[in-house]
């Protein structure tokens, strides 16, 4: 049985990097390293993963668990891995298999999740009983905490927000009906919110809007400056992604909503779709219910740690 304040290995998989770092007795967390990921060769990824990990050997002891925030979904009942983004282990067994490699308890989770329960467990949900963990970085994600549990749900999919066939098809832009066309995405569906609402969204969405190509933090920093094409782009992206957010604050009951990824650290962006937001809910609440999440940056080797001290500690 692990101590619930023993020290932890911490791994966060993108499709890019391999980050490592741990988390000590304090509830510290310290980035020692990072490297490219070997995405596509398991051996590769393997040998890599432990390199990192002796590299580092006097941060932590030889029983120490291994906990990992991983893009993909974690399948509930058989632990395989679903990451097409990552060859290396998709379909895999990942905490099992590498498990054996490193000769010490690995524990595996779906990135959004680990960032939903840090924040509910230790961030800006702390003290809430049901906290939604909504991503709006590249693309759109999110995960769900209730009771500081992570509520898995079928195939390991909860809190997937962004996919479905959700998004308006038309906006209001100074007070005139903009048709917005559904936009085919990757998962194989049509109309997903994943097409609008993440940074590459909004990309997409003043390309739709004003025949303008401009990256994110571009448009971001002219709707700051009041240019008009830029605040007609915000708008419609705040209609667009306030309406799915506000229905699933409403199915879920959760009276905070932590928001991680790139789009999370523009705190005026935030502010503004926690008013849009407000809008649209059952019924609105007098403090925030959408704000920037506190580990927008390292919140799911957090979360990660979190969930292997609670694994480990039950077993």
């Amino acid at each position: 049985m692990t101590h619930p304040h023993s020290t932890v290995i911490c791994l966060d998989l993108g499709g890019s990097f391999i980050k490592l770092g741990v988390m000590d007795a304090q509830d510290r967390l310290t980035l020692l390293d990072q490297q490219k990921i070997p995405a596509t060769d398991w051996q590769a990824f393997c040998a890599r993963v432990s390199e990192m990990i002796a590299g580092q050997h006097n941060h932590f002891n030889s029983q120490a668990a291994v906990a990992i925030s991983t893009a993909g979904i974690v399948a509930p009942q058989t632990g395989e891995m679903f990451a097409s983004n990552i060859p290396a282990f998709h379909r895999r067994n990942l905490a099992r298999e590498l498990g054996e490699v490193l000769q010490r308890p690995v524990i595996a989770h779906n990135d959004a999740d680990c960032f939903a329960l840090a924040e509910a467990l230790a961030g800006s949900g702390k003290g809430h009983k049901v906290v939604f963990g909504a991503i709006l970085g590249s693309g759109v994600g999110g995960g769900l905490v209730a009771d500081g549990r992570v509520i898995t749900g079928q195939n390991g999919l909860t809190g997937e927000w962004g996919h479905g066939p959700i998004t308006l098809t038309e906006v209001t832009l100074a007070h005139r009906r903009v048709r917005v066309p559904r936009q085919a995405c990757p998962c194989g569906q049509t109309g997903c919110l994943d097409t609008y609402g993440g940074a590459r969204g909004l990309e997409t969405l003043h390309q739709v809007l004003h025949a303008e190509s401009a990256s994110s933090v571009e448009i971001i920093a002219r709707w700051q400056q009041a240019e008009a094409r830029a605040q007609q782009t915000i708008e419609a992206w705040l209609q667009l992604v306030s309406e799915p957010l506000a229905y699933t604050i409403n199915i879920t009951g959760a009276s905070r909503v932590a928001v991680g990824g790139g789009l999370a650290s523009v705190t005026p962006l935030i502010t503004a779709l926690n008013d849009a937001v407000q809008r649209c809910v059952l019924r609105s609440t007098a403090h925030a219910l959408v704000v920037p999440g506190e580990f927008a940056h390292q919140g799911g080797m957090v979360g990660a740690a979190l969930l292997a001290r609670q694994a480990l500690s039950a077993s």
